[in-house]
């Protein structure tokens, strides 16, 4: 029987090594598989590559990884919570691919679905298709390292030509994600919003690593509520409920 629950973070993480490139799920600190990353940590390595929404904030997520410097590349859509993320990339010691929201969504499910690139609207008429977005700068402030030149092509859609874009799909060496429920077989299901980039991270990651907050046996998961096969995950960590879970920014209405 096929049973991928492992015993720690840390055993889960054993095998990544410096310089490998990882999809991590999570949007801001939802969804965040912290106790991975917190082992990943610990492992020592640098020199990641990693695609992920964001890049967490200063003290949580991918931003303690980014504050011990072991983080080389990172393609996201949004990095606007990190002052140290800012500083590393104006500074030159941070490259950065920056993605539209759901073109970095649909490059990450192209990956695992095995689909080589394919074509957008999003960013056509922008340097996102014409290139020269600063990706990585000099310590000076010019610019060491720009976006390429994408292709560009028409098709019609609906009876009116339009241009469209070439994104090159997504894949990873591995990838980290959180849910709230795993079978031993790998299926699994994720907490509302929690679920954001999760299934789709995990996706395109060669080898996947999951920490769940519960564990159950094979059969116990209806089918029709599985979110992410357990074709895609190859390892799971259970962490349990009481994982600690932290908000961005905590905003409450006044009482009436």
């Amino acid at each position: 029987m096929i049973d991928k629950v492992v015993g720690s973070a840390a055993e889960a993480v054993a095998d990544i090594p410096s310089g490998a490139s990882l999809a991590v799920g999570g949007f801001g600190l939802c969804g965040i598989p912290m106790v991975l990353i917190n082992a990943l940590l610990e492992s020592g390595v640098d020199e990641l590559s990693v695609v992920s929404n964001n890049c967490g904030v200063d003290d949580w997520g991918l931003g303690v990884l980014l504050a011990a410097h072991r983080i080389r590349k990172m393609t996201s859509s949004y990095v606007g919570e990190n002052k140290e993320f800012e500083r590393q990339f104006l500074s030159g010691e941070l490259e950065l691919e920056l993605t539209p929201q759901g073109t970095l969504a649909e490059k990450l499910r192209a990956g695992g679905s095995g689909i080589a690139a394919f074509f957008t609207q999003t960013g056509v008429g922008t340097q996102v298709a014409e290139g020269g977005l600063p990706r990585r700068y000099h310590q000076d402030g010019s610019v060491a390292v720009a976006s390429p030149v994408k292709p560009v092509q028409s098709f019609t859609v609906n009876g009116v030509e339009k241009e469209f874009v070439l994104e090159e799909a997504i894949t990873t060496d591995f990838s980290l994600v959180h849910a709230k429920l795993a079978d031993r077989h790998g299926n699994l299901v994720f907490h509302e919003s929690a679920r954001n980039f999760s299934p789709l991270a995990a996706m395109a990651g060669r080898v996947c690593a999951a920490q769940v907050e519960q564990v159950v046996d094979a059969g116990a998961i209806d089918p029709d509520m599985v979110h992410l096969p357990g074709i895609y995950v190859d390892r799971v960590v259970v962490v349990g409920p009481d994982v600690e879970k932290r908000v961005e920014r905590r905003t409450v209405r006044k009482a009436a």
